[in-house]
């Protein structure tokens, strides 16, 4: 991709990174923090039956320059080309979520980032969405990462390598699941592709976005607004599709209107 249609130095205005560059753990957490601090995760051209591509050119242009958000495939698959092009060693994989259930993992359907750095493997994510991770973590097992207002760990799973937790009251719940085994852009491609055109996809079914603050979250998923702050929720219950476009515009900077003259759909 030509230096024109990327540029780091837009792509670290977006993000308001004014941090150092070079390739160590500290540049990759800070990146990554600003991210997701500055991003929404959110699936708006999904659930308006938009079609979702992934090279790095174009979710440049959604992400950076059209000041979007998107899901994982979106949001890491970005982080990846931004990464690659600063000399980061990175490597994607694919998760398996939880199913919801709770029973079982799904399909492998969620992308993840392995960071190498000096010998020391981390695990990178900005496109989780709600309770995801806000910074990278390292590699290893049975060891409490706290971020922000997060607790995280790893634990070994004898079925897919590890299982990313997330603590919830004193208690771990898991996030997914994963092997180390590498993915292809056509890997990612296909999973996206199922993801965001199988008819009982959830990213089809309602309209979701989030985003981690300093002190905690705000969520709005179709017209339920929640505001987590220093531990306390508060909930919303939006009246009409104007308050939506407002909350949507003032927490988000998301203008509906537009987006849905973006990029006519191409199915029925």
């Amino acid at each position: 991709m030509s230096n024109e249609a990327f540029n780091l130095d837009a792509y670290f205005k977006r993000i308001k990174y004014e941090g150092p560059t070079d390739v160590s753990f500290e540049t990759l957490k800070a990146l990554h923090t600003a991210h997701t601090l500055n991003i929404p995760f959110e699936n708006l051209d999904v659930y308006l039956r938009k079609p979702i591509l992934i090279d790095c050119e174009t979710l440049f242009n959604k992400l950076v320059t059209n000041k979007r958000g998107g899901y994982c495939f979106e949001m890491n698959g970005l982080f990846s080309c931004v990464l690659e092009a600063m000399g980061f060693n990175v490597k994607t994989l694919l998760t398996k979520g939880r199913r919801r259930d709770g029973r079982d993992f799904a399909a492998r359907t969620h992308q993840v980032l392995l960071v190498e750095i000096d010998g020391q493997k981390y695990l990178a994510d900005v496109g989780f969405g709600n309770n995801g991770l806000t910074s990278p973590i390292l590699l290893e097992t049975d060891l409490e990462q706290q971020q922000l207002t997060h607790t995280f760990r790893l634990v070994s799973d004898p079925d897919h390598s590890y299982r990313l937790q997330y603590k919830v009251d004193g208690e771990y719940t898991p996030l997914f699941a994963f092997t180390l085994d590498a993915c292809t852009l056509a890997d990612c491609q296909m999973s996206n592709h199922y993801t965001a055109t199988y008819p009982e996809s959830l990213f089809r079914k309602i309209r979701m976005c989030t985003m981690p603050t300093l002190e905690g979250r705000v969520t709005l998923n179709e017209m339920t607004f929640k505001i987590l702050a220093n531990g306390e929720l508060t909930e919303t219950l939006l009246a009409n599709e104007e308050e939506y476009k407002q909350v949507l515009k003032q927490y988000f900077n998301l203008d509906l209107d537009t987006i849905q003259l973006e990029n006519a759909p191409t199915e029925e």
